[in-house]
């Protein structure tokens, strides 16, 4: 094949792959709007149930207020547009799949399809965490630590950024799991190695609490935590799902290997080839070794 017909074969394949991600986008997009269309009758009623567990605990007579002139019909529909996107994301996975599938081997595609699928129903549960669990505490919590004369009245604008922040971030957080999973896969490092890293890796969740979430140590807490024990179910997962492997056995045998190695090199006894002058030495050496014996 001439330089010519590759590069036209080049092209051409680049402008499939392309088109192909084209449609696929295309596809995500319609799967947003077509969820958007259908839930944006309901917007301010699912901004009411969005709000519930701040409004549960405001003082008798409180309630959010829209600072904004246009925040009463943008902030529910900021609202509207990130659920779609939120309840579409199978099939934004799902396209993000079919586009990558054909370039992984076999032994790829039977770990990353059952992580895609883990993935995402993990990212669902930290927002349900959120939602169910940490933001009654911390609201009660900030509604009732204010001094007496301070009237709570939460901006919903403000209010909407603060739990998209928080979701993600417990979103975000139930994917250790999926990490874990992965840096073993691909041979990165081991369970025993990363179990070894624990007291680290509890550091860092604490530390990933606090960049995640607002600046209160209960919602940093509550990240923190989960995250420890998915890791700890993801070293445990790693275990089962790798059982093949025996991470034990080759790092006992490179520790035996290293004390063999390191005698080799004080006694000499190594396997690394001679260079062009050891090699001359060793020929005059033996050339003179027989001249002497030969000599009467």
């Amino acid at each position: 094949m001439s330089e010519a017909d590759s590069e036209e074969s080049f092209a051409g394949s680049l402008m499939s792959h392309l088109v192909e991600l084209r449609d696929r986008v295309v596809r995500m997009v319609i799967a947003v709007v077509a969820i958007f269309v259908c839930l944006f009758y309901w917007a301010n009623d699912i901004y009411v149930y969005l709000a519930e567990p701040l409004t549960q605990h405001l003082p008798e007579g409180a309630s959010m207020i829209a600072i904004d002139v246009a925040s009463p019909f943008l902030t529910p529909f900021k609202l509207v547009l990130m659920l779609s996107v939120f309840l579409a994301m199978p099939v934004i996975l799902h396209q993000c799949w079919s586009f990558v599938a054909p370039g992984l081997y076999a032994s790829e595609k039977r770990i990353a399809g059952p992580l895609l699928v883990s993935s995402i129903l993990l990212f669902y549960a930290g927002v349900a965490f959120a939602y169910y669990v940490v933001f009654p505490l911390v609201f009660g919590f900030f509604t009732s630590i204010g001094p007496e004369m301070v009237n709570i009245s939460t901006d919903i604008g403000r209010y909407l950024d603060f739990v998209l922040a928080l979701f993600f971030g417990f979103g975000l957080a139930f994917e250790v799991p999926i990490a874990t999973i992965i840096l073993v896969a691909i041979g990165i490092t081991t369970p025993k190695k990363l179990g070894e890293k624990r007291p680290y890796i509890i550091v860092g969740a604490f530390i990933c609490g606090m960049l995640l979430t607002p600046p209160d140590v209960i919602s940093q807490a509550l990240l923190a935590l989960p995250m420890w024990i998915l890791f700890e179910a993801g070293l445990v997962a790693a275990k089962m799902i790798f059982s093949d492997r025996d991470f034990d056995d080759d790092e006992d045998e490179d520790e035996d290997d290293e004390p063999a190695a390191e005698t080799a090199v004080a006694t000499g006894a190594t396997d690394a080839p001679l260079t062009d002058e050891e090699m001359d030495a060793e020929l005059d050496q033996a050339e003179a070794d027989e001249d002497s014996i030969n000599k009467p």
